[in-house]
């Protein structure tokens, strides 16, 4: 077999993971999952409610440990790093906004812990005037006016500026990967939106390699050049290219009922 042309920098092959085995409430939440990921893939995740798609980013962020299966980030098995370890190469946001910052530090103290993340601390903390300036730069493409509130305590911040925030956060520093669990799931409609929107645009802009849960199907198939959807936890569907840009909801749905035998019916906002 030919060596490949481009490290993958996300390769998981046959992972399996079942919580609580042996017991009542045995549930096998992922079965022999394959999923590789090239260089500047943003790739989105459907799927029912149950289905294994928040396991999976767990799995990959090191959050729970695989029963079986390896999983290789950048050409390197992280199955016995930490979840710690791997956040040096991964960046992540949660559904809820409060996660991911701190509310009792600045605007620009959160920022600054994002910026050295994975780096050495000395004794001395303190943010330079240059880091200003980056930081402001930075905020700056939100478009939400954060750029001038660096001194403002995040706990301030409503949700869809808190979770802006956390994104910036996350890319501050260019991740080899970058884990999106349903981040704009806990937002109104339109705040939902802007954060999509930013997050498209910087992911496009630092061509991240990216994976996105959401549980809309609209959304899912809008945004990234992949779209995979999961069900009792294997990968049943993975689109790419024209076949995804000429997929609309109903197909999607039709292509769901025919790989699975089954239909969505315990996650009504998948149809959203």
């Amino acid at each position: 077999m030919p060596p490949e042309r481009v490290r993958k920098v996300l390769k998981v092959k046959n992972i399996c993971k079942t919580f609580n085995p042996g017991s009542i409430n045995e549930k096998c939440a992922l079965n022999r999952v394959d999923l590789f990921l090239e260089p500047g893939d943003f790739v989105t995740i459907i799927g029912g409610n149950g289905a294994g798609k928040s396991t999976l980013l767990n799995i990959i962020a090191g959050v729970f440990p695989v029963d079986r299966g390896t999983i290789v980030l950048d050409g390197i098995a992280v199955n016995n790093s930490r979840e710690h370890e791997r956040a040096k190469f991964i960046g992540r946001v949660f559904q809820d906004p409060m996660m991911g910052t701190a509310a009792s530090m600045t605007i620009e103290e959160n920022l600054a812990m994002a910026l050295r993340r994975g780096k050495s601390r000395g004794l001395r903390w303190g943010i330079t005037r240059q880091e200003q300036d980056f930081f402001r730069e930075h905020l700056a493409q939100l478009e939400l006016g954060l750029e001038n509130r660096l001194k403002a305590k995040v706990g301030l911040l409503s949700g869809g500026q808190r979770q802006a925030l956390t994104l910036l956060m996350a890319t501050i520093v260019s991740p080899k990967l970058l884990l999106l669990d349903e981040h704009s799931a806990a937002l109104d409609p339109k705040t939902a939106s802007k954060v999509l929107e930013l997050t498209q645009k910087i992911v496009n802009g630092h061509s991240l390699t990216t994976l996105m849960v959401t549980h809309n199907m609209r959304d899912a198939l809008k945004y990234g050049n992949r779209t995979i959807m999961m069900h009792e936890g294997q990968i049943i569907l993975d689109l790419a290219g024209r076949e995804k840009q000429n997929t609309c909801v109903e197909d999607l749905l039709k292509m769901f009922e025919r790989a699975s035998g089954d239909t969505i019916d315990n996650d009504r906002m998948l149809l959203a």
